[in-house]
């Protein structure tokens, strides 16, 4: 007796939130509609990518400087401990290095 309208309330529930027009996925943000860029916009876009090619520029160009320096250190700390010493400064300078010469690295590619 009741459950002709349960069944047909659950039908036409299924059957509008599967309608065409209905079938976004919900709490997901939708992008923006696609507007054209003016040309300020443009030079804008274009200044903002220099300023952050001469920023990497000269974070490689501090972080070079810096593994030559330790590079030298390295060298002179190898000479002076013999062939049989590793002492614990030589491993962390030349962590710092690998960490400073990945930075480089990454700095190139633009990552």
């Amino acid at each position: 007796m009741f459950r002709f309208p349960l069944v047909g309330g659950v039908l036409v529930f299924f059957v509008l939130s599967c309608a065409p027009g209905q079938s976004q996925q919900r709490g997901l943000p939708q992008a923006a509609p696609s507007i054209d860029e003016g040309p300020e916009t443009k030079q804008m876009k274009k200044a903002m990518e220099r300023q952050r090619q001469k920023q990497r520029y000269e974070e490689m160009k501090r972080d070079s400087a810096r593994l030559l320096e330790l590079a030298t250190e390295l060298k002179q700390h190898v000479d002076q401990a013999g062939e049989n010493v590793l002492s614990v400064d030589v491993i962390k300078r030349a962590e710092e290095m690998e960490k400073l010469a990945r930075r480089v690295k990454e700095n190139m590619r633009g990552e």
